[in-house]
């Protein structure tokens, strides 16, 4: 456990040294400086792989995995991530791309090298991009509506809020 701190305590460096700054001022360390760091510490003790759950044309899922190779049956962390394609720039071109690394970001982040914090603001940008563009596929329309949604859940109201706290 003490090996872990010492890699937790070296992405907060990073993250204080390298870190990029974020709307409201906290920093946040990209995912290729913690895996760095991930790598400089635990070498190739433990492994990395992803497979693509959905790639429709429209979105991609992707699972990642941290393995230790001596029980690469048992995962030591797993992250999801989703991206929408055309939602940014980056989007348009790479989205499965982007989504991976997202995907490792999120299973690193599980380990306790989350980068300074879980859910970025621009995650929380991104979750309403992709609102927006899900609305503008078609991908929200849902063939089975629910004849009695829940009036409590408002999800613009909520991601609103969590940026405000953010």
């Amino acid at each position: 456990m003490s090996e872990l701190s010492a890699v937790m305590a070296a992405v907060n460096d990073i993250n204080q040294s390298h870190g990029v700054t974020q709307k409201g001022g906290k920093k946040y360390t990209e995912v290729s400086k913690r895996i760095e760091v991930f790598r400089k510490h635990f070498g190739f003790k433990y492994g990395f792989t992803e497979e693509i759950l959905i790639d429709d044309g429209k979105r991609v899922v992707i699972k990642a995995k941290i393995f230790d190779r001596d029980n690469p049956e048992t995962p030591i962390s797993e992250g999801h991530a989703e991206e929408i394609r055309g939602d940014s720039h980056v989007n348009k071109t790479s989205a499965i791309e982007n989504c991976s690394t997202s995907a490792l970001g999120r299973a690193i982040g599980f380990c306790g090298l989350h980068g300074g914090q879980f859910a970025s603001v621009d995650e929380i940008e991104k979750a309403k991009r992709n609102l927006e563009a899900i609305n503008n596929n078609g991908l929200g329309e849902d063939p089975n509506p629910d004849p009695n949604p829940d009036p409590k859940v408002d999800w613009t109201l909520y991601i609103s809020k969590q940026q405000d706290n953010i």
